[in-house]
C-alpha cells in the first residue's frame, strides 16, 4: 500500500487508487509521535497523499522527528509541539486524530498494569480534542485499547463534545496477524486475504473469524484453534522476542497508518470502506465491541453484525 503512496507523492495516482480527482485538504495530529509507535506512524502518515497538514506532538523531542519527516518530498506540510502549552495548536483544525501516546508494555506486564498510567494520559490528551477539535475522528492506540477507549467516551461525555460516530479503538494490527498468519498456514497470498477480528483488543477478547477467511481454505480445526491462539498472543510474541527491549511498534504504526487511511478515505466519500474497530455498538450486550465498521463522511457510516460464525467461535 505504502510503496505506491510513496510513488505518487503529489498525488499523481489518486484517481486509480480510488481517491476522488481534487483530494480535500486534510489536517492529522499523532499525539505521542516521538514514540515507538509514533515515529514510523508520523513517517507512514507523511507518505500518504491523502494528508495535506502533519502535526507531531509529543512531549519531548518532536521538533526533531518532525524536522527529519518534513524532509520527505510527499504532500503533507509537517510540524512539530512540544509540551502541553502547544498541544492546543497542534490539534486545531485537525481531521483526524491518531492516539499512540503512552508507555509500551514490558515482558510480564499484563494489558491491566498498563491502565493507570496510559489512563491518565488519554484522560489529558482527550480532554484537548474536546476543546480545540471536537468534530475530528479520534483513532485511539493507546493500550489497553478495551480500556482507553470508554475513558475517552466519558472524557468527550463530560466535555459535552462526544460523538459515538467518531471514536474508534484500532484493533487493525489483530486483523494484520489474523492475515499474516492465515496466508502462512493456507499458503495463499497474503494480499488476497480477508480476515474479519471480532470482540476486544486483549487476549482472549480478541476473536479472529477464521471461518469467514477469504480465500476459504478449509483448515483442520487444530489449525484454526492454534491460529487464533496465536492471533491473540501475538503482542506477547513480539514483547518477549524483544526481551524488554519493547513492544510491537512497527507493525502496530503500519495498522494505525491502514486504519487511518480508511478514515481519511471515509471522510472523503469513498464509498464501500470496511474495517474492523472497537467501537459503541449494540452487535453484543457490551457497549463497546470490535466488529466490520463501514466508514463515512461523519466517521462510523454503519456498525457491521457477527455474521455466521464456526460453533468454536461460538464458544
Amino acid at each position: 500500500m505504502f510503496r505506491s503512496v510513496a510513488r505518487s507523492a503529489a498525488g499523481k495516482n489518486l484517481l486509480r487508487r480510488g481517491y476522488a480527482t481534487a483530494v480535500p485538504e486534510r489536517k492529522v495530529a499523532v499525539l505521542g509521535a516521538a514514540g515507538g509507535i509514533g515515529q514510523p506512524l508520523a513517517l507512514l502518515m507523511k507518505l500518504n497523499p491523502l494528508v495535506s497538514q502533519l502535526a507531531l506532538y509529543d512531549i519531548a523531542n518532536t521538533p526533531g522527528v518532525a524536522a527529519d519527516v518534513s524532509h520527505i518530498n510527499s504532500r503533507s506540510e509537517v510540524a512539530g509541539y512540544v509540551g502541553e502549552e502547544q498541544l492546543g495548536k497542534a490539534l486545531e483544525g485537525c481531521d483526524v486524530v491518531i492516539i499512540p501516546a503512552g508507555v509500551p508494555r514490558k515482558p510480564g506486564m499484563t494489558r491491566d498494569d498498563l491502565f493507570n498510567i496510559n489512563a491518565g494520559i488519554v484522560k489529558g490528551l482527550c480532554s484537548a480534542i474536546a476543546k480545540y477539535c471536537p468534530n475530528a475522528l479520534v483513532n485511539m492506540i493507546s493500550n489497553p485499547v478495551n480500556s482507553t477507549v470508554p475513558i475517552a467516551a466519558e472524557v468527550f461525555k463530560k466535555a459535552g463534545t462526544y460523538d459515538e460516530k467518531k471514536l474508534f479503538g484500532v484493533t487493525t494490527l489483530d486483523v494484520v496477524r489474523a492475515k499474516t498468519f492465515y496466508a502462512g498456514k493456507a499458503k495463499v497470498n497474503v494480499a488476497d486475504v480477508n480476515v474479519p477480528v471480532v470482540g476486544g483488543h486483549a487476549g482472549i477478547t480478541i476473536l479472529p473469524l477464521f471461518s469467514q477467511a477469504t480465500p476459504k481454505a478449509n483448515l483442520p480445526e487444530e489449525d484454526i484453534k492454534a491460529l487464533t491462539k496465536r492471533t491473540q498472543d501475538g503482542g506477547t510474541e513480539v514483547v518477549e522476542a524483544k526481551a524488554g527491549k519493547g513492544s510491537a511498534t512497527l507493525s502496530m504504526a503500519y495498522a494505525g497508518a491502514i486504519f487511518a487511511d480508511a478514515c481519511l478515505k471515509g471522510l472523503n466519500g469513498v464509498p464501500d470502506v470496511v474495517e474492523c474497530s472497537f467501537v459503541q455498538s449494540t452487535v453484543t450486550e457490551l457497549p463497546f465491541f470490535a466488529s466490520k465498521v463501514r466508514l463515512g463522511k461523519n466517521g462510523v457510516e454503519e456498525v457491521l453484525g457477527l455474521g455466521p460464525l464456526s460453533e468454536y467461535e461460538k464458544e
